[in-house]
């Protein structure tokens, strides 16, 4: 039967929509209501996270926290000569990607250091030590899409400093 069902040969009846529904382990209502509206979340500019930290440097998480997903995208913005610091590694599995809209970021990962300016960007397995800094004379605005193995506490999964 479901197989006709789904190839459109037969219309099930309510009776067999409910075995259907009991198969797939979803309520009836479940299987035949439209996707609802926590597949889509908006944040607002103005419910979004900023964090001011030390130096000048500013982070604002513009992304929803969606439970069960590990990814955030962070907006950065490096006043003249500031460091942000290292980061310890994060789980095997992690990623960051990173780009930088305006400035000079200098970036370590491991035992390396890279310097990105305007519209360049780099992707980095994030299972190394990592650190951010700009050392020019002028600010650096930069976004961080980050994947990062491991479960979400407080307002990101970078904790307090990013």
């Amino acid at each position: 039967m479901l197989s006709s069902v789904e190839r459109g040969d037969k219309a099930p009846t309510v009776v067999v929509l409910d075995r259907i529904a009991g198969g797939l382990d979803v309520t009836l209502a479940g299987l035949v209501a439209e996707p609802d509206d926590e597949r889509i979340i908006v944040r607002r500019a103005a419910d979004q996270d900023r964090v001011d930290e030390t130096g000048g440097w500013q982070r604002t998480i513009l992304t929803p926290v969606v439970p069960g997903v590990n990814f955030e995208w962070v907006r950065s913005v490096l006043p003249p000569s500031c460091d942000a610091g290292m980061y310890p590694a994060y789980a095997p599995g992690s990623h960051e990607f990173v780009a930088v809209q305006s400035g000079t970021l200098t970036m370590t990962l491991g035992e390396r250091e890279i310097t990105l300016s305007a519209g360049d960007s780099v992707y980095f397995a994030a299972d190394i030590p990592h650190g951010y800094a700009n050392r020019a004379q002028t600010r650096c605005i930069y976004h961080v899409a980050a994947l990062i193995m491991r479960p979400r506490s407080g307002v990101g999964s970078w904790g307090t400093r990013r």
